[in-house]
């Protein structure tokens, strides 16, 4: 991996930071000797994310957060900036999808009203919904306002988000998904124009179809098969393969980098083996 001597010594939180590609961003930042603060909701799954980056020569902090909760997230804060100082960078990583959130067809049909075995799109609640705008866009606006104050004045400070496929364009049955996700990528170029004279840049990254726990029974059959879901993904991509974690850490780098990206603001830049580029034919 190139070093980014830009980013050694700095401070970066990552929320979601136990999930399968968030660790592997902590990581990353570990091996350009990072303080990287890793926030999430279970303890035991975060400390070995911690342990790896201690392994890997950064410093590495583990903290119990709940990101919809703003007072857990002034907490965090307040253990991270006690341990290693102001924040520099932070990644909204927190985000993700709900089984009730998702149909069972990518089509209605006549008849799945009345069929107990079907998630229609009328059996979707609101509850359900809300726990995926809240997860994503709440989770994402309450980190950023706690954690941004300490990037005032901080020059080379930047906010990277997370966004989707799904920000770009509607994927069956992943309708509240796929509302927040777009949702992502336009507050993310809010974001950056309100903040653009305070010096601080906002980014996403889309990722493409990364294999995940998340979306592991959308991709995959119990036996571990291909689901035919799949199969029309990697029809879908030019690539013909699933993205793996560390496809996304040169990206990362460069985008949170600011000796590499200053004068890039407000861009959600897809790294999905050329699936948002190509319509089929």
């Amino acid at each position: 991996m190139d070093l980014h001597e830009n980013l050694k010594g700095k401070t970066v939180v990552i929320t979601g930071g136990s999930g399968i590609l968030c660790r592997e961003f902590a990581y990353a930042y570990a091996k350009q000797g990072m303080n990287v603060a890793v926030l999430g909701r279970t303890l035991s799954k975060l400390e070995e994310v911690r342990d790896k980056i201690n392994e890997l020569g950064g410093n590495g902090l583990a903290v119990v957060c709940d990101v919809v909760d703003k007072d857990s997230v002034i907490n965090a804060k307040k253990v991270v900036n006690d341990t290693f100082g102001k924040v520099d960078i932070l990644v909204n990583g927190a985000g993700g999808n709900h089984p009730k959130g998702t149909t069972t067809k990518e089509y209605f049909e006549k008849g799945d009203i009345e069929n107990p075995d079907v998630v229609s799109f009328f059996d979707l609640s609101k509850e359900n919904f809300n726990y995926v705008f809240d997860l994503n866009i709440v989770g994402t606006l309450i980190p950023t306002q706690v954690f941004i104050v300490d990037m005032l004045d901080n020059p080379g400070a930047n906010v990277l988000n997370i966004a989707s496929m799904s920000s770009y364009h509607a994927i069956t049955k992943v309708s509240a998904y796929c509302a927040a996700k777009a949702a992502i990528s336009n507050f993310t170029e809010w974001l950056a124009v309100h903040f653009a004279k305070s010096g601080i840049r906002v980014n996403a990254l889309a990722p493409g179809w990364f294999e995940t726990v998340q979306n592991k029974t959308l991709l995959r059959n119990p036996d571990g098969s291909l689901s035919e879901r799949s199969k029309k993904v990697l029809a879908h991509t030019p690539m013909g393969r699933f993205g793996v974690p560390e496809d996304l850490t040169g990206t990362l780098l460069w985008l949170t980098d600011s000796a590499q990206s200053g004068f890039v603001t407000g861009a959600t830049i897809p790294v999905d083996g050329g699936f948002q580029a190509y319509f089929g034919v």
